[in-house]
């Protein structure tokens, strides 16, 4: 039996059907926002920095706070561009968005109560219990 890749199997499966769960949802949804932006500007597989910039004042300026300002999207430009070409393409922008979802868990931790979570476990990952 040969192995299949990942890629194949989502390219294989609709985008358009419903996620089945929370995890293809927010999957689909990277991705919808990526292309959203996306070629408005030049390459419709990379975001230039006008189209950065625009994606993260409309989709994260909750999140940016008082950081909206010309300066923190070239920080984030500049970050992010790997390779140096003055664009950002998916890989990169992925890689944006799972360094801010473990700042945003880091975050959430830090003020965590000792409650226990409402489905009844304990709320601690394997990984604490070690």
């Amino acid at each position: 039996m040969t192995e299949s890749d990942p890629c194949d199997l989502i390219a294989s499966s609709s985008m358009s059907k419903e996620p089945s769960s929370n995890l293809e949802s927010a999957m689909q949804m990277l991705i919808k926002t990526f292309h959203k932006y996306s070629g408005k500007e030049g390459d419709k597989y990379t975001l230039s920095r006008g189209e950065l910039k625009e994606l993260l004042l409309e989709e994260l300026g909750s999140y940016l706070g008082s950081s909206k300002d010309n300066e923190a999207v070239e920080k984030v430009m500049n970050d992010l561009d790997a390779n140096n070409d003055g664009e950002v393409d998916f890989t990169e922008f992925i890689i944006l968005m799972g360094a801010l979802t473990v700042a945003c868990n880091d975050f959430f931790l830090e003020f965590k109560t000792d409650e226990k979570p409402k489905d009844g476990s304990s709320g601690e990952s394997a990984e604490k219990k070690e």
